[in-house]
């Protein structure tokens, strides 16, 4: 017998689909209520899903897989082979019986011209609902008629960091931000003064009609992966990700300095240091001589690495942090805010904010 259905719940109520980051428990395995099965993700929002009681854990998602709001992750059953059904690898949408609209959004809609199928499922859609829809439609039929140069670059977020790489963009002068991409923010408004195009379905036109170049504006501070799954969304959908770098850093000529490379103001990259794709060099952050920084890795603000220091890929070195001469960070590393290293840091380790790192047996202390 199921005694409870674990669903997707809405996160944002711009995204009706989240990504299965976790999976916490195996199938067929005994659970308590309240014990953590899975940890799901959108690109602003991420949570973890309990069990609603105790049984036994029937899966019914995979690990990876992008669900639409209201999709079956799980059952909890009271045997452990309890016979359930798996669902359909595409979402079936909704019967129109099952839309909740007000009477003012059903009389809007009707006056714009919406389909009723169209609207989601997954909230009650009210005028301010609608009125984002008929925006983003709107919006992208006027995208269908743009047209764009070689020096036109995207960006994807609308953010804290999306707005450093605007300022970094604007001070280069050497490109022309043709607008934002972000599935969180109502299409037609505009950030900084740059207008927000749409969600990320707008991308194969956007290629269509000439834009080439992106740049990545999330920064992923709590979650590397969101970050590094946008470089890959961009990379596939045939946008070219130049480096960028303020003219107010100093890189020295001997460094070399790889695609989607982002250098802030007042950071300095030394003499033979090398920073691979898509990492970033962050707002005053020093990277001394023949340092090397694995791809996607972030190098928070203030952050001081010495020379001959190596830093694996997706690792981030958080903000003030003192990492001395010929130490090697790991891949997936996580270094917190104002710690000091003074030994290699094993890969996928995490190193307390503010403590001081003396090797892999733990020996730390506080500062």
């Amino acid at each position: 017998m199921i005694k409870a259905e674990i669903t997707v719940p809405l996160l944002n109520a711009n995204e009706p689909e989240a990504r299965v980051a976790q999976v916490h428990a195996r199938d067929g395995q005994a659970v308590a209520r309240g014990e953590v099965l899975f940890t799901i993700e959108t690109t602003k929002a991420a949570a973890d899903m309990e069990s609603p009681a105790d049984g036994f854990f029937r899966l019914l998602a995979t690990e990876g897989a992008a669900l639409r709001v209201g999709d079956r992750l799980a059952v909890i059953t009271d045997t452990a082979d309890e016979p359930v059904s798996v669902p359909s690898a595409e979402s079936v949408p909704a019967a129109a019986s099952d839309l909740r609209i007000t009477k003012p959004a059903r009389a809007l809609a009707d006056s714009l011209g919406l389909d009723l199928a169209s609207l989601p499922a997954d909230r009650l859609i009210t005028e301010s609902v609608i009125r984002e829809l008929a925006a983003a439609k709107a919006m992208s039929a006027a995208v269908a008629g743009m047209a764009f140069s070689e020096k036109h670059i995207l960006i994807y977020g609308g953010g804290g960091h999306a707005k450093a790489v605007m300022d970094l963009l604007k001070a280069l002068g050497e490109f022309e931000i043709a607008g934002i991409v972000d599935d969180g923010i109502p299409p037609g408004s505009t950030v900084m003064g740059i207008p927000v195009l749409g969600a990320r379905d707008l991308l194969p036109g956007l290629v269509a009609n000439g834009l080439r170049l992106a740049a990545n504006g999330v920064g992923g501070i709590v979650d590397i992966g969101v970050r590094v799954r946008l470089f890959e969304l961009l990379e596939n959908q045939g946008f070219m990700l130049p480096a960028l770098v303020h003219p107010r850093a100093t890189v020295e000529p001997g460094a070399r300095i790889g695609a989607g490379v982002q250098v802030f103001p007042n950071a300095y990259v030394g003499s033979e240091s090398v920073l691979h794709p898509k990492c970033m060099v962050n707002t005053g952050a020093v990277v001394s001589h023949d340092c090397e920084i694995g791809a996607y890795s972030h190098i928070a603000p203030g952050a001081l690495l010495a020379g001959h220091v190596h830093v694996g890929e997706r690792a981030l070195v958080g903000m003030g942090v003192k990492v001395v001469i010929g130490i090697t960070l790991g891949d997936g590393a996580r270094v917190g805010s104002g710690a000091t290293v003074l030994a290699n840091v094993p890969a996928g380790t995490i190193v307390p904010a503010g403590s001081v790192w003396r090797g892999s047996d733990n020996r730390m202390s506080v500062v």
